[in-house]
């Protein structure tokens, strides 16, 4: 674990002399920086995806997702998201190097974030450490590091995985999954 811990340190840090200005992905106002899907096209996107207090808020009901309109690699992505009711059965995720727009689930890596403790990838990856997922209700943040289709995640500060993808760039999405959801403070800063 130390040096895991180590190495994405050194990571981060020789990398920082090249990292350009962090972005926002959420605007904290409107989604027009985001496209969507909705399951079979059942209902209008604005009926599932909206934005209420600054936070985007997500019903989970029907499946789907939306995703950056621009495609991404090498990056460092920060995301924060909660359970609003407390729901201990709640499930989203959050997409990396989408590289087919398929409805309702796309084909790309998911950092699958569930009450109780999040499985950081799909297709199931086992997490280093048990969950550091905060109780339903609290906010928490992810902390993703994507450099040439190495993707690392930290969840409340507690490394949980890394994975490999031959994709190494794509869209970056959030999941409309059964239960609601809030995101806010998406960001992307570029290695």
């Amino acid at each position: 674990l130390s040096l895991a811990v180590l190495a994405a340190s050194l990571f981060c840090f020789s990398n920082g002399a090249n990292a350009q200005k962090t972005e926002k992905l959420f605007n904290g106002k409107d989604l027009s920086n985001w496209n969507f899907v909705v399951d079979k096209n059942s209902v209008p996107a604005d009926q599932v995806y909206s934005v209420r207090d600054g936070k985007i808020f997500i019903t989970g009901q029907p499946f789907g997702y939306m995703y950056t309109k621009e495609k991404y690699s090498d990056y460092k992505l920060h995301v924060e998201w909660r359970w609003p009711n407390g729901d201990s059965n709640a499930n989203s995720g959050i997409f990396l190097h989408i590289a087919d727009l398929k409805n309702p689930f796309p084909n790309g890596i998911e950092c699958n974030l569930q009450a109780g403790g999040p499985r950081p990838f799909f297709p199931v990856v086992k997490n280093v450490n048990p969950s550091s997922e905060k109780p339903a209700g609290e906010w928490n943040e992810a902390n993703i590091f994507v450099k040439d289709g190495v993707i690392t995640v930290y969840i409340n500060g507690v490394f949980q995985n890394t994975g490999t993808n031959k994709v190494k760039e794509g869209h970056i999405g959030l999941q409309s999954e059964g239960k609601e959801v809030e995101f806010r403070n998406v960001t992307l800063t570029k290695w």
